[in-house]
Parts: C-alpha cells; structure tokens; sequence
C-alpha cells in the first residue's frame, strides 16, 4: 500500500489532501495517532475532519474562519475527540 500524504494541523495528523482523520479516499486512519498524542487509549470511533484552513507563510495551517493556527473554537482537537469517544462507547452500550 502506498503511503499516504499527512498534514499537521495543531497537533493532528490528517490525509493532506482531504483533510480527514479517517479517509477512505486515501486509505489512511490517524485515530489511533491522534488518541496517543492526546493521551486517551485508542477506540473504534468517527473520525474528525479539520475545518477550512491553509497554511500560512511559514507553512503552518490555519483556520480560515479567525485566521489563527491554534484556534480552538476550530481546531480544539481532544475536546471533538472526547466528545466521539463518548459517542461510541454509549453505542456500543446499546
């Protein structure tokens, strides 16, 4: 399998070209490296996807909507993956 084109963006790992956690287009899954990073155990859950943004000057991506590279109203990753962690371990109680 090929290896598949990342980005960055505050301290997420995405497909570059879709901007995805879990990307079938490109046939990668970064949940389990995002959940390491952000200290939480890897499970099966949605994946994010990262709002419009693009990288600035010195090639750091940033948020389209307030111009900023740490925005966390856009880009406050471990709040969204909380919040999906949670999602999937009530499904799975069901």
């Amino acid at each position: 399998m090929a290896e598949v084109a990342t980005v960055e963006i505050n301290d997420a790992i995405f497909c570059q070209q879709h901007s995805k956690e879990v990307c079938e287009n490109c046939g990668y899954d970064g949940r389990e490296e995002n959940d390491a990073f952000f200290g939480l155990d890897p499970i099966d859950r949605e994946g994010i996807e990262a709002p419009a943004g693009a990288p600035n000057k010195d090639g750091v991506y940033q948020c389209k909507k307030h111009g900023s590279t740490a925005c966390n109203q856009c880009y406050g990753w471990k709040k969204q993956i909380t919040r999906l962690r949670t999602q999937a371990k009530k499904a799975g109680k069901k």
